[in-house]
């Protein structure tokens, strides 16, 4: 499995597809409001590779000088319960922490709530509605020992 980290058009160009399989595709969010005003030419994506096929994502964002953000994070469906949302999450998690972030804030759909507890996040919200999905927000302390 390849790992590409960065915002060269490749990398966001793999991200943007996978984001469309899952979210659009999948889920039936529309690709307006999937792809927004945070998916700048200078957005930072995580992708992982299954040779040339992008088959997990993640966006790298923040939202204060101390807080990452998580956002956008998918796994293709036929490589999904193989652990690579948890090796996604893992590796922005230790990204922000070696970029200064002390926190990792994010909108979780409720359907995934237990993945990410099993992170160890925690719900800091009611639920709401984001794109039409349950959500609620959740939080972690980042450590250097992740």
């Amino acid at each position: 499995m390849r790992e590409i980290f960065g915002s060269e058009p490749a990398t966001q160009a793999s991200a943007f597809y996978l984001r469309y399989q899952v979210f659009v595709l999948e889920q039936g969010i529309s690709p307006e409001l999937e792809f927004d005003v945070l998916d700048t030419p200078d957005r930072r994506y995580i992708v992982l590779f299954d040779g040339n096929i992008p088959v997990a994502t993640a966006r790298f964002q923040t939202i204060h000088n101390t807080i990452l953000n998580p956002d956008r994070l998918c796994v293709a469906r036929s490589f999904r319960q193989q652990g690579l949302g948890k090796k996604l999450l893992s590796k922005l998690e230790k990204l922000g922490l070696a970029e200064g972030y002390e926190t990792s804030l994010l909108s979780a759909e409720v359907s995934a709530q237990i993945f990410y507890e099993k992170s160890g996040y925690h719900v800091v919200s009611d639920i709401f509605k984001e794109d039409g999905i349950p959500c609620v927000k959740m939080q972690k302390a980042l450590a250097a020992d992740e």
